[in-house]
């Protein structure tokens, strides 16, 4: 007996202590890793961006499969982002209309049914260039 604890169960903490020092270094090091993953596509989508005027026909969250899409463009995305719903746009880019992804923030500011000038990386928008959101539910008429 070591300070009134047997032997086995100090055994038992230190096995345990080890293993959570062991899953903190396996996080940290993913974490890198996906950290560097996204800097290299992030790089890729800013050196493909080029700017487009498009007409915003409709925005919804939905599922990617379920999006008009190619299917080879649909075998491309990961798996976890076919399960999950994503930002979509349906837009007129030119005479084609097409559905396009973005992330959160940027489709928090492009306006449903307005022109919008954005910059398109294949079919993510990666981000608004100028977008009027003004006036949105509000008369344009002064009050008497």
């Amino acid at each position: 007996m070591l300070f009134g604890v047997r032997i086995e169960v100090l055994a038992v903490y230190a096995g345990i202590v080890i293993v959570i020092i062991a899953i903190v270094i396996v996080i940290k090091l993913l974490r890198k890793r996906f950290a560097k993953k996204a800097n290299e596509q992030k790089a890729i989508v800013n050196e493909h961006k080029m700017p487009a005027a498009i007409f915003v026909l409709e925005k919804k969250r939905g599922k990617i499969t379920d999006a008009k899409l190619p299917k080879n463009v649909i075998d491309q995305v990961p798996a976890i982002y076919r399960i999950k719903k994503m930002p979509l746009v349906v837009a007129k880019v030119g005479p084609q209309i097409v559905t396009l992804i973005c992330e959160e923030d940027v489709f928090a500011k492009i306006p449903e049914h307005k022109n919008v000038n954005v910059e398109i990386a294949g079919i993510f928008i990666v981000s608004v260039k100028n977008a009027t959101n003004k006036g949105k539910g509000k008369s344009k008429r002064k009050k008497k």
